[in-house]
């Protein structure tokens, strides 16, 4: 790759987009954050509104725009927006939240183009303290609809993490295009 492309992080409040980004990013991220108005449904401080940005130079020179959605409902107007041009897709699940495959279905159900073309990465999230629904519980959700695509455990925080999300993601995509 020797050009710009757009890679977009997605999924529910608190599942790791920002710090995702971060961890991968070579500039300081851009954040969009506010205080959290909803700390009965989500207790966090804050949350995106906007967007999240940062940056990663492939090996090959190529360098990959890292945008991440906001996770709200009430910012879904926006998932659309980012989503325009974005070569994939990494998708964040929180597997501690009550329920995971129905954040799964959601996302997915909206971001279907991309799910059924192969432009999608599933990373199911906080597995070592939540082990249920298990990985191959997402894999299982996903086939049923006919969708095949990875669906790996990744801790955000951790950059070799995700870095393995994004060259999944490419290697996903190059099986594809």
């Amino acid at each position: 790759m020797s050009s710009e492309h757009k890679i977009l992080f997605t999924g529910t409040m608190g599942a790791g987009k920002t710090t995702s980004i971060a961890a991968l990013s070579e500039i300081p991220p851009v954040v969009t954050e506010a205080l959290n108005s909803d700390r009965l449904a989500y207790d966090k401080a804050t949350t995106t509104v906007a967007l999240d940005y940062g940056e990663f130079t492939l090996e090959e020179g190529g360098k990959i725009q890292l945008v991440g959605t906001p996770g709200q409902m009430r910012f879904d107007f926006m998932w659309g927006v980012l989503a325009r041009g974005a070569l994939g897709i990494v998708l964040l699940i929180d597997n501690s939240r009550p329920d995971p495959l129905a954040d799964l279905r959601t996302y997915v159900g909206h971001f279907e183009a991309f799910a059924r073309n192969g432009r999608m990465v599933v990373a199911v999230g906080r597995t070592e303290t939540h082990m249920r629904p298990a990985i191959d519980d997402f894999g299982d959700v996903l086939a049923n609809d006919g969708i095949l695509l990875p669906v790996l455990s990744a801790d955000v925080r951790r950059r070799d993490d995700v870095l393995m999300l994004v060259n999944a993601l490419l290697s996903q995509l190059e099986m594809t295009l």
